[in-house]
């Protein structure tokens, strides 16, 4: 699909024009390509085909593929991404096609992508490379043998860039149903409404004390954190908004669609709400509406912390009396 594929080289399928992008990527969110080092991957190489994806994912997960090796042959035009060595089971069929021994093409391959020979643990490594140079194997492609230390193979690379890409396609031609589902799925301990539903500003804001953290702590979790604020910044760019949290409407755990360009958060988006919390909440609603609070309290079994989180978040049992007990200065 030409939008979805556009999306390793503009913004503009997302409806952002390029250059406004913080992320300077449209690849957020997506398996495998999301990550910083990926979106530099991607900035370099400029994929447009489905093998060019299956090249990248086997080059962002070997060891010593990429970094000082797969890099520096691209930049400098030794070779391009299609010629590249980027997943083990090139290295055999490169090999045959080049005139080695089906046998001894298997073998380089092996010994190559369990890093034997990176770290001199292959004997047959000076037969290996004769019969290479004999065969007129490129000088760059038996260095660059010479530097891997793993190699991922090509089936699995396929399969994550297949998903990568249906993925992909959810999110230029359902947006709202994409960032629901990734919200639901990914979010728990990483979604916080009080910073995220509140604006643009507020999570461009804190993105950029994240960024600082993550500089400073080198934490994986805040790392995750960062990625799935620039995820949400995103979102606010092609015009999503977050539609309240309501007693009435918000599921427990799940984000819903609210209408064109509106989600909705679930209970749980609440920061010290457990999706446990926001499953009884759910629960017990569908058996009819909550009289007052006590009433919300005995229903859902949520404890005092829960229900003042409740009422201090935008009011969200503000219509709920305290109890079923009648002031008498109301009746005035």
């Amino acid at each position: 699909d030409p939008k979805v594929m556009s999306l390793f080289t503009s913004t503009e399928a997302l409806g952002i024009p390029d250059g406004t992008s913080p992320a300077e990527a449209a690849t957020l969110g997506l398996p495998e390509l999301g990550t910083k080092m990926a979106r530099e991957m991607i900035k370099e190489t400029k994929p447009s085909r489905f093998y060019d994806l299956v090249q990248l994912m086997g080059l962002s997960h070997g060891t010593d593929v990429w970094n000082g090796n797969a890099q520096d042959l691209i930049r400098n035009g030794t070779c391009t991404l299609n010629t590249v060595i980027g997943c083990r089971d090139s290295i055999m069929t490169q090999l045959i096609y080049w005139g080695m021994p089906n046998k001894e093409a298997f073998d380089i391959m092996e010994a190559v992508r369990k890093g034997k020979v990176a770290k001199g643990k292959e004997p047959r490594w000076p037969d290996f490379k004769a019969h290479m140079q004999e065969k007129g194997v490129p000088d760059w492609y038996i260095d660059s043998c010479n530097k891997i230390k793993y190699m991922f193979p090509k089936a699995h690379a396929a399969a994550y860039a297949i998903s990568s890409l249906r993925v992909a396609w959810f999110k230029v031609y359902y947006p709202e149903e994409y960032y629901c589902s990734f919200f639901t799925h990914r979010g728990e301990g990483l979604f916080n409404a009080e910073d995220m539903c509140h604006g643009p500003e507020k999570v461009k804001q804190r993105r950029i004390e994240l960024a600082d953290e993550m500089h400073a702590k080198g934490d994986p979790n805040t790392k995750l954190k960062y990625y799935f604020y620039e995820l949400v910044e995103e979102m606010y760019a092609r015009g999503i908004t977050f539609a309240p949290i309501t007693l009435e409407d918000s599921l427990g755990t799940k984000f819903a669609k609210a209408g064109d360009k509106l989600i909705r958060p679930p209970f749980c988006a609440i920061s010290s709400v457990s999706p446990a919390n926001g499953e009884a909440i759910e629960k017990a609603r569908a058996d009819g509406p909550f009289k007052n609070r006590e009433d919300f309290m005995n229903r859902t079994k949520v404890g005092q912390s829960v229900t003042q989180k409740l009422i201090d978040y935008g009011g969200i049992l503000d219509d709920l009396p305290e109890s079923a007990q009648i002031n008498l200065f109301d009746l005035l």
